[in-house]
């Protein structure tokens, strides 16, 4: 095998409570991409659709990624990369994480797995550091490990991937508007009070438990953030709106994916994730902003191939 179109998808990062820990990946919003292997050293990128991104491997994360790889072991070999972006940089849908892991789980892949699931995260991470500043694996490790994960620990990466009930879907909704992963932790404080750090820690481990157990009402109890989301949503048109709505339309519970400007709702059952989309729609249908809603289950598989040669 040297040709391998794979499929990366989006993921919600954060989830409320889990600020760089939590994460899950989305079906059928994502990335595709296409990796040839050649005999001639070398990483080159020969196609961009979709977004205007840098073609210089130095600062496109494909390229960051693949010479991390390339040059444990194999320098002698090059590769030629295609990238279709399907959703906007910025989006707060882990956009530069999709082209991240789909390089590092491709790679692999064409190299014959070479490097365990850890490693791979860990090469990601390093895209991660060229489009953000920091090496981040909540949206990598939801995209290479499907489904629900936790970040357990970063020194060493320690990522459990939890278990999904399967009446669970989310909705979200990506204004057509960019924030920028820096400029939304820019204004992050630096220090947080013992009784919000309680809490937010409390409302983690409800949110682990539920999902574990199938608790719905856990669930919705535990997407509480109240360290994060305070700051972040002053950057997001319309967000108190959104969340309440899709609160009183049915949601578990709705926060900021990622770093915005998407906002993400959790429902029991798709009938419910569907009536949270309406009612999504209802307050941004008028606000002269464009945007798109998506209505997903969680994506268990995480990056999947859709052809080789």
């Amino acid at each position: 095998m040297n040709e391998l179109k794979i499929f990366s998808p989006a993921t919600v990062a954060n989830v409320s409570c889990g600020f760089d820990a939590l994460g899950f990946a989305l079906e059928h919003i994502g990335d595709e991409m296409v990796f040839r292997l050649s005999n001639t050293p070398g990483i080159r990128i020969t196609k961009i659709e979709g977004a205007n991104l840098s073609f210089d491997i130095n600062e496109n994360v494909v390229g960051v990624v693949a010479q991390a790889m390339l040059n444990r072991d194999y320098a002698h070999l090059g590769v030629d990369i295609e990238i279709y972006k399907n959703f906007k940089p910025g989006s707060g849908l882990g956009s530069s994480a999709a082209s991240a892991s789909g390089t590092a789980y491709a790679l692999n892949e064409l190299l014959e797995r070479p490097f365990s699931m850890l490693e791979m995260t860990k090469f990601a991470m390093l895209g991660e550091e060229a489009a953000c500043g920091s090496q981040i694996a909540d949206n990598v490790s939801a995209a290479l490990f499907g489904g629900f994960i936790l970040v357990r620990s970063y020194d060493p990466l320690d990522i459990v991937k939890l278990p999904v009930p399967d009446q669970l879907y989310a909705t979200v909704i990506h204004p057509q508007i960019e924030i920028k992963t820096k400029d939304a932790r820019d204004v992050l404080n630096e220090h947080v009070s013992l009784k919000d750090a309680t809490t937010q820690w409390a409302n983690v481990g409800g949110l682990v438990s539920g999902l574990h157990s199938n608790n719905y009402d856990l669930i919705s109890s535990s997407l509480q953030d109240v360290i994060v989301e305070p700051l972040r949503k002053q950057l997001i048109p319309h967000f108190d709106a959104v969340k309440t709505a899709a609160v009183h339309n049915g949601a578990l519970g709705a926060g900021i994916s990622g770093s915005g400007p998407t906002i993400f709702a959790l429902s029991k059952g798709i009938d419910t994730a569907k009536k949270v989309a309406e009612a999504m729609d209802i307050v941004y249908k008028n606000t002269g902003i464009d945007y798109e809603i998506h209505v997903s289950k969680i994506n268990t598989e995480g990056i999947k191939i859709l052809d080789q040669k």
